[in-house]
């Protein structure tokens, strides 16, 4: 599909433009101004915000992107790649006296109109067989993981287009299937079992850990190779089956201790998500709280998506918690962190955050984000070798404004170019084999440098947010 359509939806407000202008992104411009939220309106602010579609018989979808051009009191335009890549154009016209015609203007490509008749249940096309090998990523192009997963098919895209430019696999294409889960297990479950249809030898999952388990069943007995490309909790493993990423226990070591003494205090409040990913952190959060000398003073736990968090806020402080520790992950942390800046429980706790990243910090602004703590493997400005070039090549390939390269995209780049030396070396070899290849691990004297990090034991670095950036504080020892 490549016909672009092209959807208009306006709004008339009782101010002037100068105005309605001053409220976009604010919480007094809510509903009425799309629900936009975004701390800054500057070219490279990120933004979001949910757009009608009813022209199209649909709902309202939630856009997440970037500022690309502002002209105060006039015109926003953004470009986004989530839910499907494109640009919106707001218009600030005066509209007789002291009234403002709000206008956005979004031109959807075929991508986007796919997207949108999957959503309303309409099979996606099943091309036949043209002799690539087909690899499957499968993304949060929306729903609560979404803020997390911005980059993360741009990043797959860029390592199938470099496997090809390369010489392919063995002579042959790497052609890439893309899906987006909604941030829900099902229906990562279904993109699973369709990918397998189409011959995809590997599917590579930048989801949530439920997303994963839906993934590796939904494929049992398809020789397909399952990849979980997202700091995970362990476990859920088989033959076919890989988990990259930084594990809690890791993570937690490099955090506990040194927060709790630059904080002075031993008091732990646990807030996560109601799924095995933040069980596994927790489990692995008391064990590292206890050998730091602290206490577990409290622990809630919300479901996928929960935006609401002033229950949970007043719980930790009549808990008499010095810190906090957040499992939460995209568009739940991001209302957590905002929720608890705006309470003021920053000054009287510090937070550690596991699925803490460049995208995430940007979404939770750089006031309610200033001083958070995190431990992963990739940063923007990591020192390892090659990420510069790295760099240059993603912006090239997709532009200026394109989101954040992050540890939680980073990883699928990677992953898919190391499954695809494997299968070069290996063509005939099953999923099995190929996930053996996979595992085997490097040295612990190995440099790290782009394109062959050790991902099942990833060094780590300690990062703590300065406005919207995470800026890298220390390295900590590869986990042995």
């Amino acid at each position: 599909m490549s016909d672009t359509v092209t959807i208009a939806a306006e709004r008339t407000v009782r101010l002037a433009p100068h105005e309605v202008f001053a409220l976009f992104g604010t919480a007094q411009g809510a509903g009425w101004l799309f629900d936009a939220q975004c701390d800054e309106v500057r070219p490279g602010a990120v933004v979001s915000l949910r757009l009608p579609l009813d022209g199209l018989g649909g709902h309202a979808v939630d856009v997440l992107g970037t500022l690309a051009r502002v002209v105060p009191g006039a015109v926003i335009d953004i470009e986004h790649t989530q839910p499907w890549r494109g640009r919106l154009s707001l218009r600030f016209t005066p509209s007789g006296a002291r009234e403002t015609r709000l206008q956005v203007r979004a031109h959807v490509p075929g991508e986007g109109m796919e997207w949108l008749l999957h959503r309303r249940g309409i099979p996606l096309p099943e091309p036949p067989d043209d002799g690539a090998v087909r690899l499957g990523a499968i993304t949060n192009a929306s729903g609560s993981g979404a803020v997390y997963s911005m980059s993360a098919e741009l990043m797959a895209e860029l390592a199938v287009d470099e496997v090809n430019a390369d010489g392919g696999i063995r002579g042959s294409a790497a052609h890439l299937v893309t899906a987006d889960d909604a941030t829900d297990a099902d229906q990562a479950a279904l993109e699973a079992e369709r990918m397998a249809r189409l011959g995809c030898r590997a599917i590579f999952v930048n989801s949530t850990s439920a997303s994963f388990e839906a993934v590796r069943r939904a494929v049992t007995g398809w020789d397909v190779l399952v990849v979980h490309t997202v700091l995970n909790e362990g476990g859920g493993l088989s033959p076919t089956a890989v988990r990259f990423g930084e594990r809690p226990d890791a993570q937690l070591d490099a955090l506990v201790a040194p927060a709790m003494a630059t904080a002075g205090g031993r008091r732990w409040f646990l807030v996560g998500q109601s799924y095995v990913w933040s069980y596994g952190a927790h489990a692995a959060a008391r064990r590292a709280i206890t050998r730091a000398g602290g206490e577990v003073a409290g622990e809630a736990l919300h479901p996928l998506g929960t935006g609401e968090f002033a229950a949970t806020i007043e719980r930790i402080e009549r808990s008499g918690a010095d810190l906090i520790l957040s499992s939460l992950v995209g568009a739940d942390e991001v209302a957590f962190e905002r929720q608890s800046h705006a309470a003021g429980l920053r000054a009287t706790t510090r937070t550690v955050a596991l699925a803490l990243e460049e995208a995430t910090i940007a979404h939770i602004g750089p006031r309610a984000g200033e001083g958070l703590q995190t431990a992963l493997g990739y940063f923007q400005d990591s020192p390892v070798a090659g990420n510069g070039e790295l760099l240059r090549r993603y912006r090239t390939a997709y532009g200026v404004w394109a989101p954040a390269v992050t540890a939680l995209s980073e990883i699928v780049y990677e992953s898919i170019h190391q499954y695809a030396r494997i299968v070069h070396l290996d063509p005939d070899g099953s999923a099995a084999a190929h996930g053996r290849a996979l595992r085997r691990q490097r040295p612990v004297t190995a440099p790290d440098a782009i394109g062959s990090r050790d991902l099942l034991r990833p060094q780590l670095y300690v990062a703590q947010a300065d406005g919207s950036s995470l800026r890298i504080l220390s390295e900590v020892g590869r986990p042995r």
